[in-house]
């Protein structure tokens, strides 16, 4: 995987469940000096890389490389909505008014925004109402445009040396191109209503 980093090269490998595969592109990723995205085909695979793995290799390695996770705009909690739901006379059941308010109680403490923070199974009634979509995301007239939670990470991912993401962000962000791939796994993707990152600068992507 080193060697493919280096020469730019296209690798698809595959190795069984134990055999160390996640330390096997995260070291020579970190250890490369490049832009790299880790595309993962779930999201707790995703959750894992990002808070589990890559911190344990970072500290080992001892490399000052700067890390982010993007997830899809549905992953993020809208501060816009959220405060509307709150004052939205409808939404007085007692069951989604009790899950209200265990998002606003987090909405306070939270930093990224990331609804998989919050112990609450995802296809509870709530998180339709206090996230967004393509057709009800106000852009840039939006009141919370300055503190939007996807546009904070989007704008870390940018600015990351390494970024774990999921394939169907990296679909999206693919049409710029990259040089260098390394694939650890079949590749699955879908539609995603996202804006891509920019992926003009990043060197190599890791399919796992």
């Amino acid at each position: 995987m080193a060697a493919a980093l280096k020469a730019g090269e296209t690798l698809i490998c595959e190795a069984g469940t134990g055999t160390g595969k996640t330390f096997a592109y995260l070291v020579p990723a970190l250890l490369s000096g490049r832009k790299v995205l880790v595309s993962t085909g779930t999201r707790n695979l995703q959750d894992q890389l990002f808070h589990r793995d890559l911190p344990v290799v970072r500290e080992v390695l001892k490399v000052p490389a700067r890390i982010a996770m993007l997830k899809g705009r549905g992953n993020y909690l809208c501060r816009y909505r959220l405060d509307a739901a709150l004052q939205d006379h409808r939404r007085r059941f007692a069951t989604l008014r009790r899950q209200l308010l265990r998002v606003r109680d987090w909405a306070a403490v939270t930093r990224s925004g990331d609804v998989a923070e919050l112990d609450l199974p995802e296809d509870v009634p709530v998180w339709p109402a206090v996230t967004s979509n393509s057709d009800n995301c106000l852009g840039q007239s939006c009141p919370k445009w300055g503190r939007c939670h996807l546009i904070e990470a989007q704008s870390r991912a940018q600015g990351a040396d390494l970024v774990v993401i999921n394939h169907i962000c990296c679909a999206r962000t693919s049409r710029y191109g990259t040089r260098g791939s390394v694939r650890s796994s079949p590749v699955r993707t879908a539609a995603s209503s996202m804006r891509p990152i920019s992926c003009r600068m990043w060197r190599a992507v890791f399919l796992a």
